[in-house]
């Protein structure tokens, strides 16, 4: 069968690494037994895949335990503590409660299988999907140079902001290269990765808000269908998060913290002392005595040692948060936007692996040991807590492969612009230049520049790269128009013999 231009052998209508062998055949009759090359050949397949999930698990393999930061201990408490807490998703808690008794080795398991299989499908839609243990050296690829394999190691929601954006492009603009289960699948994780963190959630609206804008130039290259999968995918998410809020505890409401974390980037850049500075002789705000006195950083402000706590922490001072941001938006205008500029600005180049992953979660430690306490020697055994994680040597290559990714995509997507030939490629390096440039203002210029924020996208980039140099190496170039005109819309068109280019 060919496929994009590429040769794909009719055994392989699923992902190069899937966990089921691929039957679907041209008929409907009675499916025929499987011979001995076909089950040598599904053995392979599978060897494949569990090698690049393991891959992708080295890190907390190594380590002796699932990788830990100091946000993964508010996740774990949330079936526990049964209220909401600001940015901690009780989905993403809930996701992690099922697994604790297993030490949270499925956590890890499921990232890491959940990987690959996005990593396969997007090589089998762009026609590279030639080998399964293809999908294996992307992986490998993807572990030596990047964060990713850092990512699905540890119990934080990070790996899904990637994955979400991958999967966001494959159900809007592959969907004929997809059989009924995958959409289904990719449908589902969109949702469930909108549900595990606000900034996911807007990175992925602000992907969709694009496409939409788009189509009014490329109504032929943006299918409306796929925008409209892709905002159902979200809408269920926000559902998904507003339902599990309510069973937890019992409040129908979106995830608190919205005004205390741009709160914290305006503290950062100075705006809250000057709007004080200006105010304080005429509003009676519970800052003013110690404005002059506020940390400088909003991790020191919101969650060290510091006056936040001793006024109330986020009950106590949310109003008063919520009414210097919006005031300070009214009378400073032109400072959030030099600042919110300079912030999205500095995120962008922030993309160190290991932030936070050290031995001084004291948050996460005192969790774990208040109700968990059977998987306390585990946790204490592993590396991480006896200080042995150091990450300044792979920085040295993840961090310029970051940059030098970003600059190659951007280069890819002006060359195709240029000489107006771009394909189904082309339209996916747009996806994740538009996705990194969403993350970077939405965490960077909303939140505060962290190099935690962009290590959670700078894996997608590279991958993009691997991608150009594969179709380089390979070919399955496609014209944009006429694949999606003349693409195969059946698991039984899939299959049958050919597949004849657009």
């Amino acid at each position: 069968m060919e496929l994009a231009g590429a040769s794909v052998e009719p055994s392989r209508v699923f992902m190069d690494c899937a966990m089921l062998p691929a039957s679907v055949t041209a008929s409907s009759d009675a499916k025929p037994r499987a011979t001995p090359l076909q089950a040598l050949l599904f053995a392979e397949r599978v060897v494949a895949a569990l090698t690049a999930v393991l891959v992708l698990m080295l890190p907390a393999l190594w380590n002796g335990f699932p990788l830990l930061q100091y946000d993964s201990g508010g996740y774990i408490a949330r079936w526990y503590e049964g209220y909401l807490v600001p940015s901690r998703s009780t989905t993403f808690g809930l996701f992690l409660t099922a697994s604790e008794r297993f030490n949270f080795w499925p956590t890890v398991a499921n990232q890491s299988i959940l990987t690959v299989w996005v990593v396969a499908l997007a090589l089998r839609a762009f026609g590279l999907a030639k080998s399964p243990w293809r999908t294996t050296a992307v992986i490998a690829f993807l572990s030596v140079l990047t964060t990713l394999p850092w990512l699905t190691s540890i119990l934080l929601t990070d790996i899904f902001a990637g994955l979400a954006v991958l999967a966001l492009h494959l159900l809007v603009f592959r969907p004929a290269a997809l059989l009924r289960w995958e959409k289904i699948g990719l449908f589902l994780l969109i949702t469930f990765s909108a549900a595990t963190h606000s900034a996911t959630f807007a990175v992925l609206l602000a992907l969709l808000g694009a496409g939409f804008i788009a189509r009014k130039w490329l109504p032929a290259t943006v299918p409306l269908r796929g925008l409209v999968h892709g905002l159902a995918a979200l809408a269920v998410g926000a559902a998904l998060l507003l339902t599990t809020n309510f069973a937890l505890s019992r409040q129908f409401a979106w995830t608190p913290g919205g005004y205390s974390i741009p709160f914290g980037r305006l503290l950062q850049d100075g705006i809250v002392t000057r709007y004080l500075d200006a105010h304080c002789p005429q509003e009676q705000l519970k800052l003013c005595p110690y404005r002059h006195k506020l940390p400088r950083t909003a991790d020191d402000f919101l969650w060290g040692d510091s006056i936040f706590n001793e006024l109330g922490r986020f009950a106590g001072l949310n109003g008063e948060m919520r009414h210097i941001v919006l005031r300070s938006l009214v009378t400073n205008p032109w400072g959030h936007i030099r600042t919110a500029f300079a912030a999205t600005l500095s995120q962008l180049s922030l993309t160190a692996t290991g932030t936070g992953v050290d031995d001084k979660l004291w948050h996460t430690y005192g969790i774990i040991e208040r109700y968990l306490p059977a998987i306390v020697p585990a946790m204490r055994a592993a590396r991480q807590q006896r200080g042995a994680l150091r990450f300044d040597l792979l920085n040295r290559l993840h961090k310029p492969v970051a940059i030098l990714s970003l600059i190659l995509a951007l280069g890819l997507l002006v060359r195709s612009m240029y000489r107006r030939d771009g394909d189904e490629l082309t339209l996916l390096a747009a996806t994740v230049l538009l996705a990194v440039l969403a993350n970077a203002f939405v965490c960077g210029a909303l939140s505060g520049p962290h190099d935690r924020y962009g290590a959670r996208v700078a894996w997608v980039p590279v991958f993009v790269i691997a991608l150009a140099a594969l179709r380089g190496w390979f070919g399955a170039a496609r014209p944009l128009a006429g694949e999606l005109r003349n693409a195969p819309t059946s698991s039984r068109e899939l299959d049958g013999p050919t597949i004849k280019q657009a």
